[in-house]
């Protein structure tokens, strides 16, 4: 991996740890060393283990990472379920029938629990499955300082207003803002994590058939790509609405700088003011090695929109 391709995953893995936010100065990189030292080890077990039956399940796992701390902070409350005194996040609009892995980070409990009962929070098992799910993908290391509480409580309403697939430029960063996050680098950053995982049909059909109401495609699309993706979400008939599709045609499972090429090599042909509709990023015709530095787009690329925010399937 070149220099800038190593500094743009870097970004996202520090943009990934800014959601921590105020709670960091109280956690520690050693706070299981004494209490559970395999706790790293047994979870990237697991994961492979689990990988090993759903390519997806890095994606997902780092998704419900970003879905619980985008919500009152890293506290797990996404995995809580409906009760007498809890509304469940999981009923949240952009988690019903989307958010992924929830029985993984089950496997991920129950192991830690038989080798070390009732220590590891369900919060950091999320924060250190989304770390080992990009560092498996090809994606950078970095640190995880962990000690987080298990929250008690859950909010449909943040959780109805995580950033959605038609959320324009401004929408995102109100969200973003509103949760102490930069709008520029954290919000570019994050959107790096499109660089692995699937979308449904039903963010993309819009675009290729009814674009901002008009009836017709988004003019922008290039028309081979378009023709593509035509194929597996038809206007009518077939899984129309929840077959898959790659964010990243050219590396759709690894963790790499491709989301973001993939989106510049097609700059110069879209639109400035279009909405965030998750289209996945067309692939360039060629895979390169060159660094994003010794292919610097063109002064075109600098009006185009940055990437698509929020998918329904990763």
């Amino acid at each position: 991996m070149g220099g800038a391709a190593a500094r743009a995953v870097l970004l996202l893995a520090a943009a990934v740890a800014a959601l921590v936010g105020g709670a960091s100065a109280q956690l520690s990189e050693e706070f299981y060393d004494r209490t559970c030292p395999d706790v790293h080890r047994i979870v990237r077990r697991v994961l492979k283990k689990a990988h090993q039956d759903d390519p997806r399940i890095f994606a997902s796992l780092t998704r419900l990472h970003f879905h619980d701390c985008f919500v009152q902070g890293c506290d797990a409350s996404i995995l809580l379920d409906n009760s007498t005194s809890i509304v469940s996040e999981k009923f949240a609009r952009p988690n019903n029938n989307s958010a992924r892995g929830y029985p993984v980070v089950d496997a991920v409990k129950a192991a830690l629990e038989e080798a070390c009962p009732g220590v590891v929070s369900c919060a950091d098992i999320l924060a250190i499955a989304a770390k080992i799910s990009v560092e498996l993908s090809g994606g950078p290391r970095w640190r995880v300082p962990l000690g987080r509480r298990d929250g008690t409580t859950a909010n449909l309403t943040a959780a109805n207003n995580l950033p959605g697939p038609r959320d324009n430029l401004t929408t995102l960063q109100q969200k973003f803002a509103a949760v102490g996050l930069d709008v520029v680098t954290d919000l570019v950053a994050l959107s790096g994590a499109h660089t692995f995982g699937r979308v449904q049909c039903q963010f993309v059909t819009d675009r290729l058939y009814n674009f901002s109401g008009t009836g017709r495609p988004d003019p922008t699309l290039d028309a081979g790509y378009r023709a593509q993706l035509a194929k597996s979400c038809p206007r009518r008939g077939g899984n129309r609405r929840t077959a898959l599709n790659d964010l990243d045609p050219t590396t759709p499972d690894a963790f790499d700088k491709n989301y973001f090429v993939n989106i510049v090599s097609t700059a110069a042909s879209s639109s400035p003011t279009r909405s965030y509709c998750p289209l996945p990023a067309r692939p360039r015709r060629r895979p390169s090695t060159a660094s994003p530095s010794a292919r610097r787009p063109s002064s075109r690329a600098s009006r185009a929109p940055w990437p698509t925010w929020g998918t329904s399937s990763f």
